[in-house]
């Protein structure tokens, strides 16, 4: 619109500047109408110029924010600034354009677990918390089964893009659901009203090539998360936080500086996992990522320091993950992972950084985990995959004890059909187990149901 009442002037102009021309020309020489000719051609090809240059500029402004937005729905590549239509900012710099979007998400499951029930109102009811998977120490559980359904996982965002006079790329971007921290204890309950609270996810602003803000883990790799059901699907084996951070990225590159948080298991297991704010020194990333028409290969190093109570220690952990295109209609998608310390990383910390000893020194706990997922679609509206996870924790028992977690796996099979575009309907069928370190196995079985409405 702006575009054409540009144009609409320039004509005007132009017209008014030729109309005299009829008047005059009855007492002009033609000497002087040529003069006047090659006067008004000018000012149209100056004209013309002014044209371009706005109409180029109008398409730098709209062109999509090089910064991804990748988000835990299966590799969604940013909202793009273009599809939406400029909006006035009080206070915004000039030529900012403001977009919104998100998804509904209804979830409904059943479950079946071996060694007792997963607390009512706890992460594990909705969606698969690998550390939540009960498992008898005594080896004498019961089994348990329960429905759940809510829709704490709709989602929302809005972004800000800029590109200013000197090229120089702006964004800001604020994310929410209603996850409220797994805990409805300060929302609400399932009685009556169903309150539950809002959940910051991603509230961050970059500019060219640095980020500020909270967002996934620069150690995370979003884009090989499978496409599944559940929230995350193979949590065990899957890297995944989002905190605060300062990102640099230059090319394939990437580096950060993240906030840090130390996890603690006491000396013996004796008490509950401790969450240390002690910590002065940064979590640090680099990721190196190469991609193409044949998918994505991204490999990310973590380097950590632990404080606690006086006593440090050090940690770092490695990281490969991608996908990879069989076809039209195929991909595998996989992540691999582990290292000392890097416990609250790995499949929603199912272990800790760190334990202590006797004398209350700080030691590194080593983890490992990883998962494969294969993907294919039947037809354009439906598709299906298969996704295998494993974590493996080598605790030291002499200090951690015997009932901590020592490995958790699941298996999972989906089928997922889009009537339309944007409007998923799944299910998806789940087996998992959990091992504590003396012996001692829980499983989960559950079938998960979803209908989801992304815009």
């Amino acid at each position: 619109m702006i575009g054409n009442t540009k144009l609409a002037v320039l004509a005007t102009t132009a017209a008014l500047a030729v109309a005299p021309l009829g008047v005059r020309a009855q007492t002009m020489d033609p000497q002087a109408m040529e003069t006047r000719m090659a006067q008004l051609e000018q000012e149209m090809q100056q004209m013309r110029a002014m044209l371009q240059a706005y109409r180029e500029r109008e398409a730098t402004q709209a062109a999509p924010s090089p910064a991804a937005v990748l988000d835990d729905t299966r590799v969604s590549a940013a909202p793009a600034a273009a599809a939406a239509p400029a909006v006035a900012m009080p206070g915004a710099m000039p030529g900012t354009r403001l977009s919104f979007g998100g998804f509904i998400k209804f979830d409904a499951m059943h479950t079946r677990t071996s060694d007792g029930e997963i607390a009512d109102g706890s992460p594990g009811r909705l969606f698969y918390f690998p550390g939540a998977t009960p498992v008898a120490v005594d080896g004498n559980g019961r089994s348990a089964r329960y429905s759940d359904v809510h829709a704490q996982f709709s989602r929302f965002w809005f972004g800000a893009d800029t590109t200013t006079e000197r090229g120089d790329t702006l964004k800001a971007y604020l994310e929410a659901d209603m996850y409220g921290g797994g805990s409805n204890a300060f929302a609400g309950n399932e009685v009556i009203t169903n309150t539950y609270a809002v959940t910051l996810r991603q509230a961050y602003v970059s500019w060219n090539d640095w980020l500020a803000g909270q967002t996934w883990s620069n150690f995370q790799d979003v884009a090989a998360l499978p496409d599944t059901v559940d929230f995350t699907g193979p949590s065990e084996g899957t890297i995944f936080s989002r905190q605060a951070q300062l990102r640099y990225t230059r090319g394939a590159w990437s580096f950060s500086a993240e906030n840090p948080q130390t996890t603690i298991t006491p000396q013996g297991g004796k008490g509950a996992r401790i969450n240390s704010g002690d910590d002065v020194v940064p979590d640090l990333t680099a990721r190196w990522l190469t991609r193409g028409d044949w998918g994505h290969f991204t490999a990310a190093a973590l380097l950590r320091n632990f404080r606690y109570d006086g006593h440090t220690g050090s940690g770092g952990a490695l990281s490969v993950s991608g996908r990879f295109n069989l076809g039209a209609d195929d991909d595998l998608r996989y992540m691999v992972s582990g290292g000392a310390g890097v416990g609250r990383y790995l499949g929603f910390a199912l272990g800790s950084d760190t334990v202590l000893d006797a004398r209350g020194r700080l030691h590194a706990m080593d983890g490992y985990g990883g998962f494969a997922a294969w993907r294919h679609a039947f037809s354009p509206k439906l598709r299906g995959n298969l996704v295998y996870s494993v974590a493996m924790l080598d605790n030291n028992a002499a200090l951690t004890g015997y009932e901590v977690t020592e490995k958790a796996q699941s298996v999972r099979a989906n089928l997922i059909y889009s009537p339309f575009p944007k409007l998923d309907l799944g299910v998806e069928l789940s087996h998992a187990t959990r091992r504590l370190e003396n012996g001692e196995e829980g499983d989960l079985n559950r079938v998960h149901t979803h209908v989801k409405y992304t815009f």
